[in-house]
C-alpha cells in the first residue's frame, strides 16, 4: 500500500474520541505520530480500555508531559517546532490557557497545520458544554430519522458522530498540508462533529426536500417493504434495500412473490400488505437460506452480521477488512487504500 504521508510528523495531544482516530488514519497513511500523554491516565480511558491500555497509542511514540508545568510546556513547544501537524481535542480555550494555542504554536512554527477537534465547535452557545457522539448527532436532526412513526429513535453505534468527525478532521488536515507545502503558511483546521455530521446529512436533506423522507407521506426509507430489516426462521436478521425498479423486480422473483406487480413498487397504499408478505416470507427460512439465494445478486441484500461474524464473512475476509489479534480484539484495517 502506498503511504502518501510518509515523512509527515504529527503531534497529538492525548484524548478520547475522534481526535486520536484521525491521528490513527494519518498514521495509516504513513505519518509518524507522537502523543503527548498526561502523567495520570484519564478515568474514561481506564474505564473503556481497562488494563490492556489505550489502543489509540499503538505504533505511536508516547511522551509523558505535565502541561501545567513550565518545563512541560517548554518541551511541548519544542515538539511543536519539529512537527508538521498538531491535533488536539480539548474544549475551546484549554490549549490557549496552557500556552499552546494556535497563536503560540504558529508563532513557533509558521507552517504548522493546527487541527482542532470538538463536538460543538470552537464558537456558539454550546461550545463550552460537555457532550458525546449521540448528542451531536441528535442536534443535527439526523438522529430523528432513525425513528419509525410514533417511536423513539434507536441509538446508533457510537461511531455515527465520532467517525465522520475523525474523517472530516483528517480531510481538513490533508488539505491544509497541501497548502502549507505550497505556501509555507500553516492554518487552523476547525473540525466540529456537528458541522461534519450535518454535512454528511446533505443527501438526506435533499431527499427530505423532495418529500420522500420525514414528511407526512410514507417514506421509502421507513415504511416501504423493499427497504427494511427482516427476521428469519432462526431469529437472525437480513437487510434489503431494493430501491430501484429493476432491483425490486429481481427481489420479488427471488422471493417467489411473482403475483406482485413490480410496477406498483411506489404505490404507497400497497406497502403495509407487501411488508407483511415480506415478513412472512423471510420468517419461513433461516438466514443461511436467504444468503444462499440472494447474496451477491442485484436484489440489494446483506445479512445483519454480529461483530464476531463480520471478520469471517467471505467478502470481508477476501478484502482483509479486519485483523483478529491474539487476545481476540478485532482491528479494522486501514482505509481507503492507495
Amino acid at each position: 500500500m502506498i503511504k502518501p504521508l510518509t515523512g509527515v510528523r504529527v503531534l497529538e495531544f492525548d484524548g478520547l474520541g475522534p481526535a486520536p482516530f484521525a491521528c490513527r488514519m494519518l498514521q495509516d497513511m504513513g505519518a509518524v505520530v507522537t502523543v503527548v500523554v498526561r502523567p495520570q491516565a484519564g478515568v474514561m480511558a481506564q474505564q473503556l480500555f481497562g488494563p490492556a491500555g489505550n489502543p489509540w497509542h499503538r505504533g505511536k511514540r508516547c511522551v509523558v508531559l505535565d502541561l501545567k508545568s513550565d518545563g512541560g510546556r517548554a518541551q511541548a513547544l519544542s515538539l511543536v517546532a519539529d512537527s508538521d501537524v498538531l491535533i488536539e481535542g480539548h474544549r475551546p480555550g484549554v490549549m490557549e490557557r496552557l500556552g499552546l494555542g494556535p497563536a503560540q504554536c504558529l508563532g513557533r512554527n509558521p507552517a504548522l497545520v493546527y487541527g482542532r477537534m470538538t463536538g460543538w465547535g470552537q464558537t456558539g452557545p454550546l461550545a463550552q458544554a460537555a457532550g458525546h457522539d449521540l448528542n451531536y448527532v441528535a442536534l443535527t436532526g439526523l438522529l430523528s430519522l432513525g425513528a419509525r412513526a410514533g417511536r423513539v429513535p434507536s441509538i446508533p453505534p457510537t461511531v455515527v458522530g465520532d467517525g465522520p468527525g475523525a474523517l472530516g478532521l483528517a480531510f481538513g488536515v490533508a488539505s491544509a498540508l497541501l497548502r502549507a507545502r505550497a505556501t509555507g503558511e500553516g492554518c487552523v483546521v476547525d473540525a466540529a462533529i456537528v458541522d461534519i455530521v450535518a454535512l454528511m446529512g446533505s443527501i438526506a436533506q435533499s431527499i427530505r426536500a423532495a418529500g420522500e423522507l420525514d414528511g407526512v407521506e410514507p417514506s421509502p426509507f421507513h415504511d416501504s417493504p423493499f427497504y427494511d430489516i427482516y427476521e428469519c426462521a432462526d431469529g437472525r436478521l437480513v437487510s434489503v434495500c431494493a430501491l430501484e425498479p429493476q432491483f425490486y423486480r429481481l427481489l420479488l422473483e427471488k422471493l417467489g412473490l411473482t403475483d406482485a406487480d413490480p410496477a406498483a413498487q411506489y404505490d404507497r397504499s400497497t406497502w403495509p400488505a407487501m411488508k407483511a408478505r415480506f415478513q412472512e416470507t423471510f420468517r419461513s427460512q433461516p438466514r443461511a437460506h436467504w444468503c444462499a439465494l440472494l447474496e451477491g445478486t442485484d436484489a440489494c441484500f446483506a445479512p445483519v452480521l454480529s461483530m464476531d461474524e463480520a471478520p469471517v464473512h467471505p467478502h470481508n475476509a477476501a478484502r482483509h477488512l479486519y485483523a483478529v489479534e491474539e487476545d481476540g480484539e478485532i482491528r479494522p484495517q486501514p482505509a481507503p487504500r492507495l
